[in-house]
């Protein structure tokens, strides 16, 4: 594999003078194509900052970022990008609201119905197309969300926490659609949780980043099989991941 997204001396800093946070970095990573990284950290230790920043919806202070050999210098149209809380506009049904993002791209409508439908049926929610989105459950909106963020066939994700917010069932449910989705298209997602063993089930590495400023302090390759089903999960190199991970962070007197 080839490295699509390269971070080099990449830092934030918030505001200036007396004033200033060090919000993040310095950071160096290579992000190699169609790889699932996690990065993995306390809340505060800049891991959505990182993520922005690869996005270009925020300006690094220091250092570059690079996808597919060209530096970030703004916001990006052929990413994917989802947060903890959805983007779906109430007075659309859900084909509606991925049909959304086609129509915001330019791209024409009609020629994405065969993916649409496909996307649809991947996470389960063929059936309530036309369902607005009051009328789902916060896990169903979550998965509309994921349909609206791939619609654009786009070869980079970035996730923000988009299971954050749901009950523990409902997560393992979405992460296992996630994973499939991402097992069958390998697009390059990155993905932010300070969930250890979320990280761990869905990673084919994982940055584990250090309380503010935040650096990462390693990245661990998970050399598990894919799907990471329960009786991966229930395994014992499953578990000793999560241990290795759960000492880092006790060195910091996180956990």
């Amino acid at each position: 594999m080839t490295s699509l997204i390269e971070l080099t001396a990449v830092s934030k800093t918030f505001g200036s003078g007396a004033d200033a946070v060090h919000a993040f970095g310095p950071v160096d990573l290579a992000i190699e194509d169609g790889e699932f990284i996690s990065f993995l950290g306390p809340s505060g230790c800049g891991k959505s900052t990182l993520m922005l920043m690869i996005a270009g919806l925020l300006e690094v202070s220091e250092g570059d970022i690079r996808l597919a050999g060209q530096t970030v210098a703004g916001p990006r149209t052929d990413i994917g990008i989802m947060f903890q809380d959805n983007t779906l506009v109430p007075w659309r049904t859900v084909q509606g609201n991925i049909e959304l993002q086609l129509e915001m791209r330019g791209m024409p409508v009609s020629k994405h119905g065969a993916r649409i439908d496909m996307l649809l049926d991947s996470v389960h929610l063929k059936d309530f197309a036309e369902r607005h989105p009051y009328e789902l459950s916060g896990g169903m909106q979550q998965r509309a969300a994921f349909c609206q963020a791939m619609v654009h066939d786009p070869k980079t994700m970035l996730l923000d926490e988009p299971l954050g917010k749901l009950d523990a069932m409902t997560r393992e449910s979405i992460r296992k659609d996630l994973q499939a989705l991402w097992m069958q298209q390998r697009p390059t997602v990155v993905f932010v949780t300070h969930s250890i063993e979320e990280a761990v089930q869905l990673s084919s590495r994982v940055a584990v980043i250090t309380p503010r400023p935040g650096r990462i302090e390693e990245v661990i390759p998970i050399d598990l099989p894919f799907p990471r089903d329960l009786d991966v999960k229930n395994s014992s190199e499953f578990a000793r991941y999560v241990r290795d991970i759960q000492e880092i962070f006790r060195g910091y007197g996180v956990i």
